[in-house]
């Protein structure tokens, strides 16, 4: 009775001490699964001041984020730290000054999987002032895959580098308009939900709108095109204006026509 009695005891503890490694090993997973679940959400949720982003290309660093929430207004025209040092209206009005302050943005712009809360600015027409603040950027620009809820304001600005807006989703108003692209630009798989403004843009060295999708009118006049211009799978739910559209010397219905043969 007894030896049974102990073999029954032993065959008990091993089943118990099976249970408590396991329940140990199912510990040490669900702690790493957590530390892994808490760093992953840290880095999803990273959220950025638009003034520190600011500061840093005023020192010219290399602006890299990714997964970020940018808040706060990116004017990228530094309008605000230039207006005080500028002459009143009528100074420069009556003695047939420009209104233009431009701003060149040195710095490497790169935003991949980035939501922006407020305006991103490189285009500001100050209406008491009469001043009208633009950036230009020399260096490669990326806002790939962004949500821009807001403005985003691009109009006259000169893009010496390569530009790449694709996958981006813009929620309010854009524009493009006068803005030159002097390397290649891809607006592929890029949603406009309000009116998209290209009117007078010029792309240099081609640009792709593959499967872009524009749920308002699209404004391609006077819009300038040398290169590739790939437009498969674009889709544009009311208006397209093209009057004087330019795409290698072909205006838009001649170019499609042109294509297709």
């Amino acid at each position: 009775m007894c030896l049974l009695k102990k073999g029954t005891t032993k065959i008990n503890l091993n089943y118990i001490l099976m249970k408590i490694q396991s329940f140990n090993n199912s510990i040490r997973l669900l702690s790493f699964l957590l530390v892994l679940f808490l760093t992953s959400s840290i880095i999803a949720q990273q959220t950025i001041k638009a003034s520190d982003i600011l500061k840093d290309i005023k020192k010219g660093k290399t602006i890299s984020y990714e997964n970020a929430t940018i808040t706060g207004i990116l004017d990228m025209t530094f309008m605000d730290d230039k207006l005080p040092d500028l002459p009143k209206k009528h100074r420069w009005y009556n003695n047939g000054g420009s209104n233009t302050i431009e701003e060149t943005v040195e710095s490497k712009i790169l935003f991949v999987n980035c939501v922006f809360e407020d305006d991103v600015l490189a285009y500001i027409h100050d209406e008491d002032s009469g001043y009208t603040f633009i950036a230009d950027f020399e260096n490669d620009v990326r806002f790939k895959n962004c949500q821009f809820k807001r403005n985003a304001m691009f109009k006259y600005s000169d893009f010496e580098g390569n530009a790449d807006f694709s996958g981006s989703k813009f929620e309010e108003d854009t524009t493009f308009k006068y803005t030159e692209f002097d390397n290649r630009v891809s607006f592929a798989n890029t949603v406009f939900e309000e009116s998209a403004t290209f009117k007078y843009t010029k792309f240099k060295k081609g640009v792709s709108f593959k499967n872009a999708r524009f749920e308002e009118d699209l404004n391609f006049k006077y819009t300038k095109v040398r290169g590739d211009f790939n437009i498969s799978g674009m889709s544009v739910a009311y208006d397209i204006n093209s009057k004087y559209t330019d795409i290698n010397g072909k205006g838009l219905s001649s170019y499609l026509i042109d294509s297709k043969n």
